[in-house]
This record gives structure tokens, sequence and C-alpha cells, in this order.
């Protein structure tokens, strides 16, 4: 099973709602009352998220955060980017050490297609696609068309 973190799963959810309520600023007392997710956790969210200039920050009273691009230009592979980094399904294709297989596992090369087949699925949704009503996912099955004839 493939899953995302937990916390960049928050992400997409947070990003996503700045998007539904953009251009307006949203404090992140608001955001974590609006998303059902813990202050802290939106706070850490929002933090890396503002490091990786998705979205900016206005102190004050009247302070909230707000994204800092159109949301149809804002994919969700920034913001699981942001939230964990470089997007990699096995450990030879990550930078976190190399595997034991290396040189001689004949499936590595093929991890890198994978990798970015995924990296470019996520990258192809953008945040003012994650706010419209869902769309049925095309199949990727081929399509056979079967004709019979009478006898």
């Amino acid at each position: 099973m493939i899953i995302l973190s937990k916390l960049a799963d928050y992400g997409v959810i947070v990003a996503t709602h700045l998007a539904s309520v953009a251009p307006a600023q949203v404090n992140a007392v608001h955001l974590a009352a609006d998303t059902r997710l813990p202050q802290t956790t939106v706070a850490k969210v929002l933090k890396l998220l503002a490091k990786a200039g998705i979205v900016s920050a206005v102190r004050g009273a009247a302070g909230g955060y707000r994204l800092t691009r159109h949301a149809h230009a804002i994919s969700v592979a920034e913001i699981v980017a942001a939230i964990d980094g470089d997007f990699a399904m096995t450990q030879c294709t990550s930078k976190i050490g190399p595997c034991d297989r290396l040189h001689y596992c004949p499936t590595r090369p093929h991890w890198h297609r994978i990798n970015q087949a995924v990296g470019d699925a996520l990258g192809g949704i953008t945040l003012g696609e994650m706010i419209l009503p869902s769309q049925p996912i095309p199949s990727f099955a081929p399509q056979f068309n079967i004709e019979t004839t009478a006898p």
C-alpha cells in the first residue's frame, strides 16, 4: 500500500481550504476549526507551507494565511513535497541512503519511471481542482468493442 504521511494529507486539506476561501486570509485558529484538525498540527503545516512559499502570513489582529498564487497554479505534488520532501516510493529512489541491492537489482531502473508517473499524477491535480465537485476518474483499462453478428 502506498500512503502519504498524515501531515502531507493534512497539508492538502489545509491548502485546499485556503483555496476554497481565496483570496481571503484565515487565521490558524479558524483554519483548525474549519478543517477539524488539531490547532498545533495546522500551525506546523502552515509553517512548512510558508517555508515552501505556498502560503504567506500576515501578522496582527486582522492577520492570517493565504495562498501566494492562484489555486490553479499550485499542484498537490507541491503541497506533498513541502511537507514530506521529494517523492520516492522505494529506498533506492530516495535520498535516505543506498539500498543493499543497488548494483544488482533488476527492478531499480523501473522504479524511477514509476516515481515519475506518480509524481506526474500528483502534479497534474491543482488545488483549484480539489475544491471542485468530485469528478469520476477515467479508466486506464483498454476498452474493447465486441461486435456480434447474428447467424
